[in-house]
This record gives structure tokens, C-alpha cells and sequence, in this order.
């Protein structure tokens, strides 16, 4: 009997049962990342327009926004900061609010780009 307010957690061994077929975990796994897959949005000139300038603009006035952009299937949106642009390389750099960690990302992958 154990003292009162002290709780017996049993770790690991109460999940040992559902370890025994591994393979069923991977093809779960499988179809639910399946799901959640959406196709790369295609965009018009306008919206490529409007995400030039609101690039610019935040680059210059070092202002944060919401980056929208497509990564393996998902469209994922940070709040960031522009650090650059190269035009040779067609690659922007940013860093993220979260982490502070310089990232790199194709131009070509920019979803949406919006002003905090």
C-alpha cells in the first residue's frame, strides 16, 4: 500500500502489449501523413506581385511577418523576420520568432506573406 498522495506510475510496461506489431505502427503512420498532404498552391501574377512588395517593405522597415510557405506536402506559416533576398540564387532568408534561427527557403515555395 502506498502512502497517501503517492502515485505507482508503472512507466513503459503498461504499453508493452501494443509494441507487439510494429508494422501495423508504420503503415498507420503511413496513411495518416497521406492525409494531411495538400498539393503546392499555384499562384497568380498579382499574388506574386503583392508578396514581392510586402518583401521589400519588410525587409526595409525590418518589420515582422506571417510566412506562409510549401514544405513536403504541407503549407506552413511562421512569424518571422526577412533577413535577405538573393535574386541570383532565387533563395530568401529569414529568421523565425521562435528559435531565432536563420533559415533558407526557395522563393518558389512562398505560399503567402502578410504583415504581423
Amino acid at each position: 500500500m502506498l502512502p497517501e498522495g503517492k502515485y505507482n506510475d508503472r512507466g513503459m510496461r503498461k504499453w508493452r502489449p501494443f509494441a507487439s506489431m510494429p508494422e501495423q505502427y508504420i503503415g498507420l503512420n503511413k496513411v495518416l501523413e497521406g492525409l494531411n498532404k495538400v498539393e503546392k498552391p499555384i499562384l497568380s501574377e498579382d499574388q506574386q506581385e503583392q508578396i514581392n512588395e510586402v518583401l521589400l517593405s519588410s525587409l526595409q522597415a525590418n518589420k515582422k511577418v506571417h510566412l506562409t510557405y510549401y514544405k513536403r506536402g504541407e503549407c506552413i506559416t511562421e512569424t518571422c523576420s526577412i533577413d535577405s533576398v538573393n535574386v541570383h540564387t532565387k533563395t530568401l532568408y529569414f529568421v523565425d520568432e521562435v528559435f531565432e534561427i536563420k533559415n533558407k527557403l526557395q522563393l518558389s515555395d512562398i505560399v503567402d506573406v502578410q504583415f504581423v
